[in-house]
């Protein structure tokens, strides 16, 4: 193998702890929250998969993604749709490089990686408190973004 994709046990070589965005969950994944105006470096990880939220289609990556309709400073438009994909993403993180993204990196990926935290096993009351902890301070920017998290529950 070259070394710049090597995989593990049927795993992807992780997220670099290192790496600006990128969040230890409890359980050790690693996701990685992401301002989409910022400019990705060009010697960074690129994901296996992301998942952009937006209020409007996002351009296309050369890595699976998902786009979640979900406009800036809101909440998601189809919350039963935001449950499924942010419960994929968390699924998905265990094995893969999985990225959350919006234009800021603040507010709706805050947000996502709360509700990722909770199905992580971090009390729903806790988790804004956890992302802004081990994530970014301003994580989570609205009152009703805290109060999705906060009732945020896994799909049956």
């Amino acid at each position: 193998m070259n070394g710049e994709h090597e995989h593990f046990a049927g795993q992807e070589e992780p997220w670099d702890e290192r790496t600006p965005g990128v969040l230890r969950l409890p359980s050790g994944r690693l996701v990685r929250g992401r301002g989409l105006r910022h400019d990705l470096d060009p010697s960074a990880q690129t994901p296996s998969y992301g998942v952009y939220l937006l209020g409007e289609q996002p351009s296309a990556t050369p890595w699976a993604s998902r786009w979640l309709r979900w406009p800036d400073f809101r909440l998601p438009a189809d919350r039963e749709e935001a449950r499924s994909v942010l419960t994929d993403a968390w699924a998905r993180a265990a094995a893969e490089r999985v990225e959350l993204a919006c234009a800021g990196g603040r507010g709706r990926t805050g947000t996502a990686l709360a509700c990722l935290a909770v199905l992580d096993g971090v009390p729903a009351d806790e988790a804004v408190a956890y992302v802004r902890t081990h994530y970014d301070r301003h994580a989570v920017e609205t009152p009703w973004q805290k109060r999705y998290v906060r009732h945020f529950t896994p799909p049956l």
